[in-house]
């Protein structure tokens, strides 16, 4: 700082260095402490996030591979038909197991770490490629169906299963031999009735049957990991079903022969090929590698990777993963939930921000007759700000590194440059907002200023262009949002636009109520002067001379109550969404099922004498009738009780007297849309699995109905069945609190009970979308606190003022409780207007954008019965409740500085206005 306009004579104490930081720091050490707090809280904020989103991120695809399994997530390599026929040598030697390993570590290295592999899990060996039919009497037959088998002779087995009966199979000595050794996981022993010793044999077109005999058993170290699940029966049997009028199940499982044994399969008719399965190693996946991946798996497919396969196996070989589809599935889910979650993020920032340049502004003004000395005895305004500058760094940039550093600690270090970006610009911010509001105050010297007057104030042209710009931007925001939605794909600038978009409304009513609120209180200036009181005429007054300057607090309360109601109004709605979808998948508040034949005769009574439960529904329920040829869901119900429960839903309610059965020859039916378009208005025979039939009439049609769902349905009179509702095969149960355990106990048998508050805990497929309702929760907390904390600094600005007035009013007679209503009443159309202001720019902002916004993504997993789009809607308590909180704080803050400034006394309140 030049002590001194240049050309005039220095003295000895102009030359002198005052230790500006230090001094200032001891001057205020409270001042220096709330802004290190301040900037340390904002920098944690800031800087927590994006690892945040990265664990979820990351935790996400792992959740979507985990759940697609190893049969869609595993690159399968298979050598096809031509690859024996067009071979120049011995198919024996093409199926031994030097050719089948010899490829295999060069496959494994190929991806690189585009795509790495689990070298443990991925496997290799030769396979049947056509299932081979069994039909040993002694083998498991669940209708009579020989049971089939694959003849797999996989490298590893001994390394990933123990062996728990006999031995490992040994391979034949060369092809053509009479009969085969293999061994069997212990689930496919249990399920298919195979022992040690068995023999299984399969017919062949010429000659004996091939003869395996079973010489072990052996149990998988990991049945469901990528070694034992890509191949799929080869750890366990599955139950299959013939394709017929009558169909018919049988089992499907795998045989597992010696690892050399591959040309020992010439012999089956089952056409062997070699293959390689390469495992993904999920734990080496991250959410910001899916680009890469995918790229990978694409070259795999069909690139520049599938040549260098091509080189290394053979030119006759097919490539096949669903792993670019599991990944684009979940990219789908983070394009959704991306940008609904950097509402929520551009929102709190923004509040942020704007508490931080409160602070250095109320440091400013709380400081402006010290500056202003300043510059009337010749500080530079270069100097000064770089001072202050030096001042706030000093404070800021510890405090935000300790803020990253905490970060860091407690959510994670995931990416490290956009945390330290965020926590950087957070100290930025904290360091230039008191030099700049400084530079803006002194800009020109002097020592008196005008009274500042919101009423008397008149914006300036530059103001007028800035406040349009502003508004044009919004605009095109909020219109970009209503006609695309939350995410554009190749558009990052466009998307930053749209998540502004709710901040934006905030601002353009900040300017707005800046502007109007002038007026209402030019017109009640004039009828004021008339009342008798003191009271309400100089409250109404100091109110017009609250400062010209009323944007940025306005702007700071505006912004972070429209995020607050935003953020409660979206975690409302993601609420709802569940638990309609609940409601949806079960029907009822709980659901009784399985009861069967064997149920007694008052389950029902037993059911609706558990405690919590209100009222019960029976349904009798079939799912293969025949209506007219069409297999279709059938309900028989009570009319009455039905309709009531139907009724909760919408999309349900019927009138039961529609559904009740007269006596005519066409019984009445409730059907869905796609019955009806099949069935139309006519009669149709039905026959029911038990042998019971009826000509049916679809009455009404449904999209939904409480006993199954939105499929392909019809509902009629129970009083229609051959034998009415006894037994009832299912029970829809009514009632908030009843328990699980109580209703099976009930119920008794082998019922199965599923509680809608269970079913809605479990609509959630993926970490992201919790994630996301936390990010949201916590932008709720933080704009809250910021609200509260701009409000504070709004007040904490003019108590200095407020104090002295009061002192110098009590000296005129004024009572304590007078000035207490004083300073209420003098608050209050500030506070009044912000939370009249954020409670309408809330709903507006919520009406404006909801068209734009889908709830259902974040709300409900992919498969999960949502009735129709979860869309945004105003929450009541959410636009009310911080609207209220700021008028509250307000009162209770200038009641209890009133009742701190009585207790202080008016002697030393002046001695201090007079110091100032």
């Amino acid at each position: 700082m030049t002590g001194r306009p240049s050309g005039r004579p220095r003295t000895a104490a102009s030359r002198v260095t005052v230790p500006w930081v230090r001094t200032r720091l001891r001057t205020a050490p409270g001042a220096a402490a709330a802004l290190a707090l301040l900037v340390a809280v904002t920098a944690f904020l800031a800087a927590a996030l994006p690892p945040a989103l990265d664990r979820y991120d990351e935790q996400g695809m792992r959740r979507a591979l985990e759940d697609a399994g190893p049969a869609r997530t595993g690159v399968q390599i298979q050598t096809s038909d031509a690859d024996m026929f067009l071979s120049d040598g011995p198919w024996e030697d093409l199926l031994s197991r030097e050719r089948v390993e010899g490829p295999f570590a060069k496959l494994l290295a190929l991806p690189g770490r585009a795509l790495p592999l689990d070298r443990d899990q991925s496997s290799a060996g030769v396979r049947t490629t056509r299932p081979q039919k069994a039909p040993d009497r002694y083998l498991s037959q669940p209708d009579g169906v020989a049971p089939v088998f694959h003849l797999v002779a996989q490298g590893g087995v001994d390394g990933h299963s123990r062996l728990t009966q006999g031995r490992l199979p040994k391979a034949p000595q060369g092809a053509g031999a009479a009969a085969l050794e293999a061994a069997v996981t212990t689930e496919t022993a249990a399920k298919l009735n195979i022992r040690v010793g068995s023999v299984v044999h399969f017919p062949r077109a010429e000659g004996d049957p091939l003869a395996v005999r079973v010489t072990g058993l052996v149990a998988p170290r990991e049945p469901d990991g990528p070694y034992w699940s890509t191949i799929p029966e080869l750890s366990r049997p599955h139950r299959m079903v013939t394709q017929g009028p009558v169909p018919s199940q049988y089992w499907a499982g795998a045989l597992l022969l010696a690892p050399d044994a591959g040309p020992a399969l010439l012999d089956t008719p089952g056409a062997p090929a070699r293959y390689w399965n390469l495992a993904p190693d999920l734990a080496a996946l991250q959410g910001r590698d899916v680009g890469d991946v995918t790229s990978a798996v694409a070259s795999l497919e069909g690139g520049p990777l599938l040549e260098r396969v091509v080189a290394a196996v053979s030119p006759n070989l097919d490539v096949s993963t669903d792993l670019d589809d599991v990944l684009g599935g979940y990219e789908g889910l983070w394009s959704a939930i991306g940008p609904l979650v950097a509402v929520a993020a551009f929102g709190t920032g923004t509040v942020a921000a704007v508490v931080l340049c409160m602070a250095g502004g109320l440091a400013a003004e709380r400081r402006r007759a010290e500056l202003t000395l300043l510059r009337a005895r010749g500080a530079s305004l270069r100097g000064l700000a770089g001072r202050l500058l030096a001042e706030t760094a000093v404070v800021a940039v510890p405090a935000a590194a300790l803020g990253l550093l905490a970060a860091r600690l407690t959510v994670g270090t995931g990416r490290t440059v956009q945390s330290v970006a965020a926590a950087g610009a957070v100290a930025l911010v904290a360091a230039l907002a008191l030099p700049l509001r400084a530079v803006a105050v002194h800009r020109a010297v002097g020592v008196h200023t005008g009274r500042e007057d919101v009423v008397r104030a008149r914006p300036t042209k530059r103001r007028l262009v800035a406040e349009l710009t502003l508004l044009a931007v919004a605009v095109g925001a909020v219109l970009t949002l209503r006609t695309r939605g939350t995410s554009a794909e190749g558009d990052p600038t466009g998307d930053e636009l749209v998540s502004l978009a709710p901040v934006l409304v905030a601002v353009i009513a900040a300017l707005v109520l800046v502007r109007l609120y002038p007026l209402p209180l030019r017109g009640l200036a004039r009828p004021a002067r008339r009342m008798r009181g003191v009271v309400g005429p100089l409250s109404l007054a100091r109110a017009g001379r609250a400062g010209g300057s009323t944007v940025l607090p306005l702007l700071a309360l505006l912004t972070a109550l429209t995020t607050a109601a935003f953020g409660g109004s979206v975690l409302t709605g993601v609420t709802d969404a569940r638990e309609r979808a609940a409601v949806f998948a079960v029907g009822a508040d709980a659901r009784v099922d399985n009861l069967g034949e064997r149920a007694a005769a008052d389950v029902e009574e037993r059911v609706r004498r558990v405690p919590g439960v209100e009222d019960v529904t029976p349904v009798k329920v079939s799912y293969t009738a025949l209506a007219a040829s069409l297999r279709v869901s059938l309900a028989g119900v009570e009319p009455d009780a039905y309709a009531a429960l139907s009724g909760r839903l919408d999309a349900g309610a019927f009138d039961a007297d529609l559904l009740k059965a007269d006596g005519e020859d066409a019984v009445p039916a409730l059907g869905s849309p796609e019955m009806e378009e099949r069935l139309g208005d006519a009669p149709f025979p039905v026959i029911l699995d038990d042998g019971d039939s009826f000509t049916a009439r679809i009455v009404a049609v449904r999209t939904w109905t409480p006993a199954l769902g939105a499929d392909d349905f019809l509902v009629v009179d129970g009083s229609a069945l051959r034998a009415g509702l006894e037994p009832p095969t299912g029970l829809l149960v009514t009632g908030d609190h009843a328990d699980a355990a109580a209703l099976k106990k009930a119920a008794g048998g082998e019922a199965q009970v599923r509680l809608r508050s269970d079913v809605a805990a479990a609509t959630v497929e993926s970490p992201l979308q919790t994630g996301a309702e936390r990010v949201y929760a916590a932008a709720v907390a933080a704009g809250a606190g910021y609200a509260a904390l701009a409000l504070l600094l709004t007040l904490l600005r003019a108590a200095p003022e407020r104090a002295a007035l009061l002192a110098r009013l009590r000296t005129m007679g004024l009572t304590r409780a007078q000035g207490r209503r004083l300073l209420i009443l003098e608050s209050l159309p500030q506070a009044l207007l912000a939370a009249v202001g954020g409670a309408l720019t809330a709903w507006a902002a919520i009406r404006l954008l909801a068209p734009g916004i889908d709830l259902t993504t974040v709300a409900v997993a992919s498969g999960a019965p949502a009735a129709g789009r979860a869309l945004l809607r105003a929450d009541q308590l959410s636009l009310l409740v911080p609207a209220l909180a700021v008028v509250a704080l307000t009162v209770g803050v200038a009641a209890a500085q009133a009742w701190w400034s009585g207790r202080r006394g008016a002697v030393r309140e002046l001695r201090a206005g007079d110091a100032r």
